[in-house]
Parts: structure tokens; C-alpha cells; sequence
């Protein structure tokens, strides 16, 4: 009983950004609920009201994310990305490291607390929030650290909803290109498609295949990171080697890859991964204090934008080679 406020709290945001996206298309549900979570953290909300709303906020941004990420996990099939050709695929992996590594750098040099670094990096460069919930579970991230990088990587990704349809003309980008540039840059699957199905079908196909191939590499980047963490940490406070959420996801992906699953039951676990990450986001945007962002907000801001700008470049880049 002591979870149903928060959850209550959650649910009640998911819906609303479900009929906020009905009416607004152009701006994902995911990225509302984020938003609204941020909204609901720095609302006159009585005290006890948030006491009362933080058990079930708190299992929403850990439990139900990482049950989200595991859904996430039918989405995704092998032989979609196969089909792009090695030569893409090796290409968006190079884009996804090269990312990491320069958010990270960037985080580093510009002093961010705590894990900010790595998750922005893993935000970044992989999957946007999904991936920073990852990250976070698999480093054991304080909350706090997890809760800027998922708001900067909702905002970059509202940035690239407008802006990139804008830069297709003098780039001249064909649908495809276009298509391929927005997958290999644009951080959630949700704002992928939400830029993507601006030039249409063609594009819209080419820039989810090539986001899912930014998905996969979720897997080996947080396990990765999951053995560094272990080996700094003291016995007592060690991770798993390999998390049991990321386990799940590498399964489901394997399903959905060989397995013949029935179409109703790959769109009912897309409905149900939508609406977890939707509670987890919001729970995860609701640890979001704009007196504590204001403090370090310039220095992550900056990081974030310039970041954002890395792997525009860096995509465009893919896309200049490959076509």
C-alpha cells in the first residue's frame, strides 16, 4: 500500500502525457513525462504529500526502469541490423564509442559530481534515458546523479526534434540519409521517430534500424562498466558482473531474433515497455531540484550541448561516408 501514491502520482503523469502527445505528436510521451516529473519536483506540493509519494517515485525510477529496459530488449532484432551492411554498422558502433568518450571527457574536464560524467556519456552516445537508468543501476549511481543527465538528454533530444529537419535542406539530405543521420544521432527511440517521420516512411524505417543498432551496443557498455565498478568497489559493495536486467534484455533480443513471436504479443510488450519507462521517467524527472541543477546547471548544460554537437558531426559524418 505504501507504493500506491507514487505509483498513483506516475500513472497519473503517463496518462496525461499520453493525451498531451495525441494532441502534440511532434513531442514524445516519454519526453512529457520527464518533464512533468521536474514540474511535480518544483510544484507547492505539501510535504506530506511527497513523503507520502516517495516509496513508490523511488520503485518507479529503479524497478520499473530496469523491467522497461528488459521489454526494450523485443524491439530489438539482429537481423534488422545485419541487413544495414558491416560497414554502417561499424560505423554507428564507432560513433556510439567515440561519443562516449568524448562526453566523458568533456564531464570530466568540466567537473561534474559524482557519476554525471558516465551517465551523460552513456545518454549520449547509447539509448537516452534508458541507458543512464542502465548505467546508474549497473554503477549503483546515487539518485541525484542519475536525474540531470536524464533531463539534459530529454531537452537535447527535444532540441533535435526541431532543429534537424531544419539543417536536412542545406545539407542535402535525401529521406534515407536523413533517415540514417537522425538514427545514428538522436538520443531516444521515441524522439528518433518523432524527427525521423518528418521526411517520411523511408527515412523512418532507415533511422530506427540504425537507433537499434545504438541500442545494442547498451548491452556490452554497461557490462563493460559494470566489471570496472566492480573491481574499484570494496567486496561488500560490489555489482554483479553481468546485471540480471541486462540478462533479461540480451534474452529478449534473442527471442525476438529467433524466436517466430507473434506480432500481438512484440506490440503488447512495446505498450507495456512504453508505459514502464513512462513511470520510470517521471519518477526519475521528480528527483529533479532546480536550486541544486542551478549550482553545477552551466557546467552540465555546456557538456550536454557540446555533446549533443559531437555526435551530430559524427553522424553526419556516417552518413557522408556510407553514401
Amino acid at each position: 500500500m505504501r507504493l500506491l501514491p507514487g505509483l498513483g502520482w506516475a500513472l497519473a503523469a503517463f496518462l496525461l502525457a499520453l493525451g498531451a502527445n495525441a494532441l502534440l505528436p511532434g513531442i514524445p510521451a516519454l519526453t512529457l513525462c520527464v518533464l512533468l516529473g521536474v514540474v511535480y519536483a518544483n510544484a507547492p506540493v505539501p510535504q506530506a504529500w511527497r513523503d507520502a509519494a516517495a516509496p513508490g517515485l523511488g520503485v518507479a525510477a529503479k524497478r520499473l526502469l530496469r523491467l522497461g529496459i528488459v521489454l526494450l530488449g523485443f524491439s530489438l532484432s539482429l537481423t534488422d541490423i545485419a541487413d544495414l551492411g558491416w560497414l554502417t554498422i561499424a560505423l554507428v558502433v564507432a560513433v556510439v564509442l567515440a561519443t562516449f568518450a568524448i562526453t566523458w571527457a568533456l564531464g570530466r574536464a568540466f567537473r561534474l559530481p559524482g557519476d554525471q560524467p558516465v551517465l551523460l556519456a552513456a545518454g549520449f552516445s547509447i539509448c537516452g534515458a534508458s541507458a543512464i537508468g542502465a548505467m546508474s543501476a549497473a554503477r549503483r549511481s546515487r539518485p541525484d546523479d542519475a536525474a540531470t543527465p536524464v533531463a539534459l538528454v530529454t531537452l537535447c533530444g527535444t532540441l533535435a526534434i526541431a532543429v534537424l529537419p531544419l539543417l536536412r535542406g542545406p545539407l542535402g539530405l535525401d529521406a534515407e540519409a536523413f533517415g540514417m543521420w537522425v538514427g545514428a544521432s538522436v538520443h531516444d527511440v521515441g524522439q528518433v521517430v518523432a524527427t525521423a517521420q518528418i521526411a517520411g516512411p523511408a527515412a523512418l524505417s532507415v533511422a530506427v534500424v540504425v537507433k537499434l543498432t545504438r541500442v545494442a551496443m547498451l548491452a556490452p557498455m554497461v557490462a563493460v562498466t559494470s566489471l570496472v565498478t566492480r573491481a574499484g568497489a570494496d567486496a561488500g559493495a560490489r555489482p554483479p558482473i553481468v546485471p540480471l536486467f541486462l540478462i533479461g534484455f540480451l534474452a529478449a533480443a534473442a527471442a525476438r531474433t529467433w524466436l517466430p513471436l507473434d506480432a500481438a504479443f512484440l506490440d503488447a510488450a512495446g505498450q507495456v515497455q512504453h508505459a514502464l519507462l513512462g513511470l520510470a521517467l517521471f519518477g526519475l524527472g521528480s528527483g529533479i531540484r532546480l536550486r541544486q541543477f542551478a549550482r553545477t546547471g552551466a557546467r552540465t548544460l555546456t557538456v550536454a550541448l557540446l555533446s549533443w554537437a559531437a555526435v551530430a558531426a559524427l553522424a553526419w559524418g556516417v552518413v557522408v561516408i556510407v553514401g
